[in-house]
């Protein structure tokens, strides 16, 4: 299991937009439904936007990428952006039903 945290800070004027881009992916991926995905994005007050995904698959990928809402969402992302997407590894320190036990 491979999980990723990626953080970046919006323009105030376009974090509206962001949001919705944002959504779009949410729609195509419960329209797909894989399996081998976990992913929860958050909005902070100030615009910060934390996307968390967790992926099952062995090799660690994520069919996220492959969503063409997600290419849509990643066209212009550094635009969008006050502060550019910094991706981690992250390891789950606590965990109370939120993400997978696995």
């Amino acid at each position: 299991m491979r999980r990723t945290l990626i953080r970046y800070k919006t323009k105030p004027e376009l974090a509206d937009k962001n949001a919705e881009l944002v959504a779009a992916v949410f729609a195509e991926l419960k329209g797909a439904g894989p399996d081998s995905v976990r992913y929860l994005t958050l909005r902070l007050e100030d615009d910060t936007f934390i996307h968390i995904v967790e992926t099952s698959a062995e090799d660690g990928s994520s069919p996220i990428p492959k969503l063409k809402a997600f290419q849509a969402f990643q066209e212009g992302i550094r635009d969008r952006c006050a502060e550019p997407p910094l991706v981690r590894d992250m390891r789950v320190v606590g965990n109370y039903c939120m993400l997978d036990e696995s």
